[in-house]
């Protein structure tokens, strides 16, 4: 009983801590959304955006307005998305996205990293050719998968995924398509469950499992980082 009881504890206490996690980082897209098209969510689409990707991850209501409002505050004026590239062990391609009101802090603690994990950090540029940015939707929709590629086609939709098991459709296209296929997905009455960007790596690279394991260490020591948003390497 004791066993199973701090066994089901940890695992809450873990849930708890993964969403707390993924709140703080939708807060920061929302203020980041706010400060680009402004507080009103009908005439700013990243924030209608942002906005449907929190209502997906169960954020509370009061969460969402009070990002909205935070990003109004004068202490967030600094407040700036921040791209950094570099080289992780064994030639891993690593590019991490942060939003930070504090440059120099973000930059001195992402160096610290790379230079206690066996990696480099590079300039702007050194890496991010590696990778190709896109745009994914994740939607539901009674229409026909084959009808709904031809309908959507022309507005840049490079591919379709249905997820049988959780009967959801996932749409990929270069990321400078968002706002008009955000835009015909609305117009169509379709619902949008989500939407992110991912950047893909042009070419995976394989590792042992001993070197993997190096790699990781660095991963989850950036991931771990408050003004860490998102990671993304090429490691197979």
């Amino acid at each position: 009983m004791g066993r199973a009881f701090e066994f089901r504890k940890a695992r809450k206490l873990k849930r708890w801590s993964a969403m707390a996690k993924t709140f703080t980082r939708i807060g920061k897209e929302i203020v980041l959304a706010v400060k680009d098209g402004g507080p009103l969510a009908e005439t700013n689409s990243k924030l209608r955006a942002v906005i449907q990707n929190a209502k997906s991850a169960n954020m509370p209501k009061e969460n969402i307005e009070r990002a909205i409002k935070k990003a109004s505050d004068k202490s967030l004026e600094n407040f700036k998305e921040i791209l950094f590239e570099g080289y992780g062990p064994k030639g891993i391609a690593i590019i991490i996205e942060t939003a930070s009101d504090n440059n120099n802090r973000t930059v001195a603690n992402i160096r610290s990293y790379f230079n206690k994990y066996n990696g480099n950090l590079g300039k702007a540029g050194s890496v991010e050719f590696l990778f190709e940015k896109v745009i994914c939707f994740k939607i539901k929709t009674e229409i026909d998968i084959e009808q709904l590629e031809l309908d959507l086609i022309d507005f840049g939709v490079q591919e379709v995924i249905k997820d049988e098991i959780n009967q959801m459709i996932f749409l990929y296209s270069s990321y400078e398509n968002y706002g008009i296929i955000q835009k015909e997905l609305e117009n169509r009455e379709i619902t949008i469950i989500s939407s992110e960007f991912e950047r893909i790596p042009k070419q995976f690279k394989e590792l042992s499992k001993s070197d993997k394991e190096e790699v990781y260490l660095l991963i989850e020591k950036i991931e771990e980082d408050e003004d860490v948003q998102n990671v993304f390497h090429n490691m197979k």
